[in-house]
């Protein structure tokens, strides 16, 4: 239960420190004295978004601790979740600078703001004023169900199974859209790919082939320059070969007596054995050197099919055309690779999906069969709160496609009048209706879920009288099994609290503060007069607040 709030810095509120004891505490006050302010910072304790707008002095921080006892609820999990010290009283804390940054710490240890709201959900139960119009809205219905139902977890673990189901079929149409555009590529592709790996394409060979197709087309001129160059080096009587070989014989006749002349000998010696090398090529060649028109044509051939393709593809060498091969080959393997990833996906999207299937029909036969209960016990409350021909139906259609609820369709039906039918809440319930109702739904899921605490701010608007009277019994009856806080304007209601605080707030010269205090019987007294009357508390007022006070 809450303990302790404390709060610095927050709005009106310059400081404050209140304790809270267990059972009924009633909070009264004018309006405008600071009593959602009390509330808007106790949520920053429990998560809520921070606004540094909000700070009464923004040259200091604001600190909101809220201090829980929770010896008697099993936390421990939470706990060893988010390596966090278990400890029976728990502070939930958070500090606002200037700027608007804040820092959340639980016991001191410093946690995001997403644990922060966890473990506040576990601690007490928030009715804020809008909650009541949220009850005609379709989500808030089905997490109320769920609720009842103990089905809270199962869907969160089936929302996400559905958002991966969803990413999945997302990727698949990605996929599938990349897969249609290739087929259309395909063929084309398949073809570029084909023409390309025709030829084995190698820049030395391409150069061979162009220097045989050269050598071929002047094969006549080629030959006729072997021969004579053979011949004036080695053939017919008189020849460069014939005279060296003369050269030697009379320089070798005076190597003896020098060894110049041997050096000089040897050279040409030398010369003489390379060009008889030269000499067996040039003939050499000229036996090899033929013509070959069907070989040259080949050829030709060959080549101006390459230069096309280089035409073709805009490139100037066989190497970059080697690299649009690599691409196109590329291509053809990523559809290749595209078949086969979609044929997985399609696989998985079938596991999730019946996951989700399993999943979605366990949550709905679990939420069927909460319904009547439900029903039940909504009914016997609204009939506690003078509403004897009131009842309450919950509308459940199941529908063979998957959506972010389930297979669920939930609709709240409610019929005022004995024998009326049944129609949706904002086309039948009144404020004071939908006021009753709330409280019969808070109060039955406030023993499903054994809150610690639960704050009900104003749930009292549009009712008064006896009905003031009998809402009030419910708060007490509440409070036996668990601690209840009503923000009231209601003298009947604040009648039934064990405990009463009052907020108000007082004006200086510089600046408006907020206060509150816990009232004495006395104290008790005039305010709930107060609360009776219109304007000063009368004798009547005062013997009627009494008379309140002691029935309770």
């Amino acid at each position: 239960m809450l303990k302790r709030l404390y709060i610095s810095n927050y709005a009106l509120i310059e400081e404050l420190d209140v304790s809270f004891p267990g059972s009924l505490t009633v909070i009264t006050g004018e309006t405008g004295a600071g009593k959602s302010i009390f509330l808007e910072a106790l949520g920053l304790a429990l998560g809520n978004r921070a606004d540094a707008g909000s700070l009464q002095n923004k040259a200091k921080k604001c600190v909101i601790e809220a201090e829980f006892e929770a010896k008697n609820y099993d936390l421990s999990d939470f706990f060893v979740k988010n390596g966090l010290d278990f400890e029976n009283l728990v502070i939930l804390r958070r500090e606002i600078n200037g700027e608007g940054k804040s820092r959340s710490f639980i016991n001191d240890s410093p946690v995001n703001l997403t644990v922060l709201k966890e473990i506040a959900d576990s601690l007490i139960d928030v009715h804020s004023q809008h909650q009541t119009l949220l009850l005609n809205q379709t989500k808030f219905q089905l997490q109320l169900i769920d609720s009842f139902a103990g089905t809270t977890h199962d869907f969160e673990l089936y929302k996400k199974s559905f958002k991966q189901l969803q990413e999945n079929k997302k990727q698949l149409e990605e996929l599938e859209s990349k897969e249609k555009q290739a087929k259309k590529d395909l063929d084309y592709y398949q073809f570029l790919f084909n023409e390309l790996n025709e030829f084995e394409l190698d820049e030395n060979d391409v150069k061979k082939l162009e220097e045989e197709s050269e050598t071929m087309e002047n094969a006549e001129f080629i030959k006729s320059a072997l021969s004579k160059t053979a011949a004036n080096l080695g053939g017919g009587e008189s020849n460069l070969l014939s005279g060296i070989a003369q050269l030697k014989q009379q320089l070798q006749s005076i190597t003896k007596f020098n060894t110049t002349y041997k050096e000089l000998f040897d050279r040409i010696n030398a010369s003489h054995i390379e060009l008889k090398d030269v000499y067996n090529e040039l003939e050499n060649e000229e036996g090899k050197l033929s013509f070959d028109p069907e070989r040259l044509n080949d050829i030709n051939e060959k080549l101006d099919k390459i230069n096309r393709l280089l035409k073709k593809h805009s490139v100037n060498s066989i190497s970059e055309l080697l690299k649009i091969k690599d691409e196109i080959g590329g291509k053809l393997q990523l559809f290749s690779s595209l078949e086969v990833e979609i044929e997985k996906l399609k696989k998985e999207i079938s596991k999730v999906e019946a996951s989700c299937k399993k999943q979605a029909n366990d949550i709905s036969n679990k939420r069927k069969k909460s319904i009547g209960g439900i029903e039940k016990s909504i009914d016997a409350i609204l009939n506690d709160l003078s509403m004897e021909n009131a009842k309450f139906k919950i509308e459940l259609k199941t529908k063979e496609e998957l959506s972010p609820s389930g297979i669920d369709e939930i609709s709240f039906l409610f019929s005022a009048n004995k024998g009326g039918e049944f129609k949706e809440l904002h086309k039948v319930a009144s404020g004071g209706e939908m006021s009753r109702l709330m409280l019969s739904l808070k109060s039955v899921l406030a023993q499903k879920r054994a809150l610690p605490t639960i704050i009900f701010d104003e749930i009292d608007t549009g009712i008064s009288g006896d009905v003031a009277n009998k809402m009030g019994n419910i708060f007490s009856q509440m409070a036996g099994n668990m601690q209840v806080i009503s923000i009231t304007h209601l003298p009947q209601i604040a009648s039934k609290g064990q405990h009463h605080l009052f907020v108000y707030k007082n004006d200086d010269k510089d600046k408006t503060r907020s206060f509150i205090k816990v009232l004495s019987k006395d104290d008790r007294t005039v305010e709930i007069a107060k609360m009776l009357s219109t304007g000063k508390p009368t004798e009547s007022a005062i013997k009627n607040a009494k008379d309140l006070l002691s029935s309770n």
